[in-house]
């Protein structure tokens, strides 16, 4: 960060967890715009419900938060679409990469979506993925039946917050969304 606030990635979720929850404060990131399903080039980050005692924890903890609210609007975007459409609602999300390790975050996605969270024993699946790709094309793998057995579940996070509660906090985020779009 340009900041020079978190010297390491690794300590963000430590100085997330110092604090309870984010203590009224909101991270919208559109450092460069919002993407889907906002779709405004124009917005720019906010910062908002800082007091005189906010602490980099409740700040960590928004910025972390912010990565859930973001996901959960486009994933809640996605689920009325496929519904729209005659399709299902989304009943669970698996996830990868390195932010899938933070658990904080994760139980945070599970609470505003309101379903599982799955994450799976291998996170880094992008080359896992190319080389299941290749190893189908060259017969080391039969199936994509066969390469989806592959797939373990290392945890799985359960909805723990109210709904209610969830569905406040999506409220105040998109007040704060609001906000970093306003021209």
């Amino acid at each position: 960060d340009g900041l020079n606030a978190i010297k390491a990635s690794s300590e963000v979720q430590a100085l997330a967890e110092s604090v309870p929850d984010a203590g009224g404060v909101m991270f919208v990131p559109p450092f460069t715009g919002l993407g889907a399903p906002y779709w405004d080039a124009s917005a720019r980050g906010t910062l908002t419900g800082l007091t005189r005692g906010t602490t980099m924890g409740h700040i960590a903890r928004a910025a972390l938060e912010s990565i859930a609210f973001q996901s959960a609007a486009l994933l809640q975007a996605m689920s009325r679409d496929a519904v729209a459409a005659g399709g299902a609602p989304v009943a669970e999300l698996r996830v990868d990469g390195g932010a899938c390790v933070n658990d904080l975050l994760m139980q945070f996605q599970a609470d505003l979506l309101g379903i599982p969270v799955v994450r799976p024993r291998v996170t880094e699946t992008t080359a896992l993925g190319a080389a299941y790709l290749a190893g189908l094309a060259t017969g080391v793998y039969r199936s994509l039946d066969e390469l989806s057995a592959q797939w373990q579940v290392e945890r799985r996070f359960h909805p723990t917050l109210p709904r209610e509660r969830a569905l406040a906090l999506m409220d105040q985020w998109a007040h704060a969304v609001r906000q970093a779009t306003a021209a």
